[in-house]
């Protein structure tokens, strides 16, 4: 039994330490150039798959595919803005980072700013109509007519 357990907890040592650690593919580039563009790339475009990871970091068989097809684009000297396009007809404006200026994305881009304007649009009306709702009291408890201010006089001294 004893041997047992120790056979398996070996097997599980073994399995774990024969999982490749972080292993990426080897890329080989004619210039420093195609290297950067690649690299600019593959950090700046979303993997599809997994949640809010860019490509470079991404595991995914799908990112893993995705690199491949960025590098031979670029080996085959495709420039930035191809490869981009080229990514968003296939994936949509979802795999980039910053989204492109476009009507179907003004909701991402000024949304938080409209927002941001209605909040304190409403904490200023709201602050206003408090503030005059005070005013309002006070003005209204500093304006009794003659009789009314006889009357409270006499409910004060006690003689009504």
């Amino acid at each position: 039994m004893k041997s047992l357990l120790l056979l398996s907890a070996l097997l599980l040592v073994i399995g774990v330490l024969m999982q490749p650690l972080g292993a990426r593919e080897i890329l080989i580039f004619e210039n420093p150039e195609q290297e950067m563009r690649y690299q600019s790339l593959v950090r700046e475009l979303r993997c599809t798959v997994c949640q809010n990871e860019s490509l470079f970091d991404s595991n995914a068989p799908l990112a893993i595919d995705l690199r491949n097809q960025i590098y031979g684009m670029v080996k085959e000297g495709a420039e930035r803005e191809q490869v981009v396009d080229y990514m968003v007809s296939r994936y949509g404006e979802f795999v980039l980072y910053r989204p492109r200026m476009s009507p179907l994305t003004y909701a991402l881009w000024f949304g938080p700013i409209i927002l941001l304007i209605i909040a304190l649009g409403a904490l200023f009306w709201v602050l206003r109509s408090r503030s005059r709702d005070k005013t309002a009291q006070t003005h209204n408890a500093a304006t009794l007519t003659p009789e009314e201010q006889q009357r409270l006089d006499r409910l004060l001294a006690g003689k009504d």
